[in-house]
């Protein structure tokens, strides 16, 4: 075998929103998990790995970020939403290069499994840069090449064709995999929505996509077209697909039976909606509804952070606030979020701690202040962890992560270069 662990504290899923612990022993081969049991014998081992006094998670999964954006951080905050987009964040965008993007996502991903989330779905807009630095850091990743435009103009061809080299360019690597990225219905039209959708259906290739993230496209949408966003992707047939719709912060209740019927999953992006003032999803509904949800950050522009442990509190706290309730939504159910829901969202054999799932896993120091006492380390992990207690990532089988520092070297050059990035940006950009 690859990798032992030994007598570690590890995290089981029994159910949904149901874990257990148990101490035991993990056994690691070639990128798959082949077995969870007491008392393995590490003869053979290439790597025993002591687990004690360390908690075995399944690594978080983020089901939207825009990675490349990483350089944005910090540079448009307390803003409209409208002005933050348009008038800030847009502009400076424009003056990211290629070598830019991937120097911004490598400092990204290495910041993600930092925090111990070890896959994430990406919307980006350069073609390669972005699987360049995932392969580099080691780290899971679903790219969807970010496709604006229309069939005939406004270069939304050009996009698709991009897309497309993209994923025959990388169709070998196994820490990737692909989807199709139509923005959002106010940066396409209804033809090239529709093209995309039948194209993601022709190749069972899965659907990522902006959705009713602002009052302002709820309206218009409205206005222009006589129904909700949710209600307009739907006419056009864009649910017959596999769809990861990310936001849903303002949805009628109609939108949300759709949302169920149709079995799209949504990625919940709690804290970016709130710092744009977007509002907050009204995730007990969608919750209750059977909606398969997960957990995105979206960019470190929007939410300044890309640590999913962040995600994994607010969805549970704020709910339980909103709602006047605190039994909605529990830790086990936000931790469903964060690893089994955004798994089976993407397709990924990773989720949970069980023999023949991908060797995703997470070690993280029990003596950490979020884990004392050990009273219940579900509770400790959705309320009290903020990703800095994860000691060992391990992605795919092998180590990227270890004590607590990244495994990959030139961490202080990565962070200089990416800060000299932003010496052409402009902090009032119009």
């Amino acid at each position: 075998m690859d990798i032992l662990i030994k007598n570690v504290t590890a995290l089981v899923r029994t159910g949904a929103g149901k874990y257990e612990t148990k101490t035991t022993d993990i056994a690691v081969e070639s990128g798959r998990i082949v077995d969870i049991r007491s008392g393995i014998d590490p003869a053979g081992a290439k790597k025993v790995i002591d687990g004690s006094f360390k908690l075995a998670i399944p690594g978080l999964i983020n089901c939207h970020t825009h990675v490349y954006m990483t350089c944005l951080r910090s540079l448009a905050d307390d803003l409209p939403f409208t002005e933050w987009l348009f008038d800030r964040i847009m502009p400076n965008e424009d003056k990211i290069t290629p070598g830019d993007a991937y120097y911004s996502s490598l400092l990204g991903c290495t910041e993600m499994l930092r925090t111990g989330t070890t896959a994430f779905l990406e919307m980006h807009m350069f073609e390669g840069a972005i699987a360049r630095a995932a392969l580099k850091a080691g780290i899971r990743c679903v790219l969807s090449r970010g496709l604006t435009g229309t069939l005939t103009a406004d270069g939304g061809m050009r996009r698709l064709e991009e897309a497309q080299r993209e994923m025959r360019d990388f169709s070998g690597e196994e820490l990737l995999g692909f989807a199709f990225g139509p923005h959002a219905i106010y940066t396409t039209d209804a033809g090239y929505i529709k093209h995309i959708a039948e194209l993601a259906r022709k190749n069972d290739v899965l659907l990522h996509i902006h959705l009713s993230e602002s009052l302002t496209e709820m309206n218009d949408c409205i206005k222009k077209n006589g129904c909700t966003p949710v209600e307009y992707l739907d006419k056009l047939g864009v649910f017959e697909n596999r769809v990861i719709a990310a936001h849903c912060a303002n949805v009628t209740d109609n939108d949300i039976r759709i949302l169920a019927d149709r079995k799209v999953n949504v990625a919940l992006n709690i804290r970016s909606n709130m710092k744009l003032g977007n509002g907050i999803p009204p995730v007990a509904k969608l919750f209750d509804a059977g909606i398969n949800l997960c957990l995105g950050t979206d960019s470190a522009a929007s939410n300044n952070s890309l640590d999913l442990f962040n995600e994994l509190a607010a969805v549970s706290l704020i709910t339980k606030g909103v709602e006047r309730s605190s039994v909605k939504i529990t830790a086990g159910q936000a931790l469903d979020m964060a690893t089994y829901n955004g798994a089976k969202a993407l397709g990924l054999e990773s989720g949970e701690l069980a023999a023949g799932k991908n060797a995703d896993i997470v070690l993280m120091d029990l003596y950490g202040h979020a884990f004392v006492p050990r009273n219940d380390l579900v509770s400790s992990l959705a309320y009290s962890a903020n990703g800095s207690e994860t000691d060992t990532v391990i992605v795919n089988g092998k180590i990227v992560v270890k004590n607590s520092k990244i495994v990959l070297k030139g961490m202080r050059k990565l962070a200089d270069r990416v800060s000299k990035i932003t010496e052409k940006f402009e902090v009032n950009a119009k």
